[in-house]
C-alpha cells in the first residue's frame, strides 16, 4: 500500500492562472443579461468560491430572473471559449512532476465544471500528469465545506489525514481545515495581511502567493508531515 502523502490540487488560480478567463465569462454572461460594469475587483470577492454558489449570488445582486442553471451553462460556455489560452504557473508544474517521480497519489478538487476542468488541464498538458479530478458536479456543497476534498481523498482511497492540500484562496484553505488535511496555501490575491484570515490555518503559507512559491520546499514540508 502506497503511504506517501497524497496531493490534492485546486484548480484555478493554484494550477493554472485561469482566474483572468474567468472573470471574462463572467463579464460576458452579466452582459447578456443586461448587468454592465462588472469589475475584476467585484470578481476578486468570489476567488476560491464555486462557480455555482458565485452566480447564485450575483443572481440575487443583480435581480436576474433566469434560473442558476441557466447561468451556469452560459459561463461555462464562455469560459470553454476561452480556456484554450490558459497556463499552468511553472514553479506548480515543478511541484506537480516532482511529486508524481517520487509516486504520490494526486488529484484535483475544483469548484468548477468537469468539461472546464478537463479543458484547462488538456491546454497546458497537466492531463497527462493529474488524471484524477472531482469537479463542483459531483459534490453536494461547495467550499469552505470539505465535500470536494473529502471526495477526491475516497476517489484516492487515501485517509484525509494523509492528505495535503494546495490552495489559492481562503475558502479553500477552510475547506482543508473542515476536512481534517494539512495545506498549503498560496494567495492568488494577497489581502492586506495574508498571513491571518483567511490563511491562519495553513501550515505552510507562500505570503507573496505565485512569485514567492518553490517547489522543492513544497515538496520537504509536504514529506516531513508523512
Amino acid at each position: 500500500m502506497n503511504t506517501m502523502p497524497a496531493v490534492i490540487f485546486d484548480l484555478d488560480g493554484t494550477l493554472v492562472d485561469s482566474e483572468p478567463l474567468y472573470y471574462e465569462a463572467g463579464r460576458r454572461t452579466l452582459q447578456r443579461y443586461g448587468i454592465t460594469g462588472f469589475s475584476w475587483e467585484e470578481h476578486s470577492q468570489f476567488i476560491g468560491i464555486g462557480t455555482r454558489e458565485t452566480l447564485e449570488t450575483l443572481r440575487g445582486r443583480y435581480r436576474i430572473e433566469a434560473p442558476v442553471e441557466e447561468l451556469l451553462a452560459v459561463k461555462n460556455r464562455h469560459y470553454l471559449e476561452l480556456a484554450a489560452t490558459t497556463e499552468v504557473f511553472p514553479a506548480m508544474r515543478d511541484f506537480v512532476e516532482l511529486l508524481r517521480a517520487a509516486g504520490h497519489p494526486l488529484a484535483v478538487a475544483s469548484g468548477s465544471s468537469r468539461s472546464a476542468i478537463e479543458t484547462a488541464l488538456k491546454a497546458t498538458g497537466l492531463d497527462a500528469l493529474l488524471p484524477l479530478y472531482v469537479s463542483a458536479e459531483d459534490v453536494g456543497r461547495g467550499k469552505p465545506e470539505p465535500d470536494v476534498f473529502l471526495a477526491a481523498a475516497r476517489l484516492l482511497s487515501v485517509d484525509p489525514g494523509r492528505c495535503v492540500v494546495v490552495e489559492d484562496a481562503g475558502p479553500g484553505v477552510e475547506a482543508a481545515r473542515r476536512a481534517g488535511m494539512r495545506c498549503i496555501a498560496v494567495p492568488y490575491v494577497a489581502g492586506p495581511s495574508p498571513d491571518g484570515e483567511p490563511f491562519a490555518s495553513a501550515g505552510l503559507l507562500f505570503r507573496g502567493g505565485q512569485p514567492e512559491f518553490d517547489a522543492r520546499r513544497a515538496y520537504e514540508w509536504t514529506t516531513a508531515g508523512s
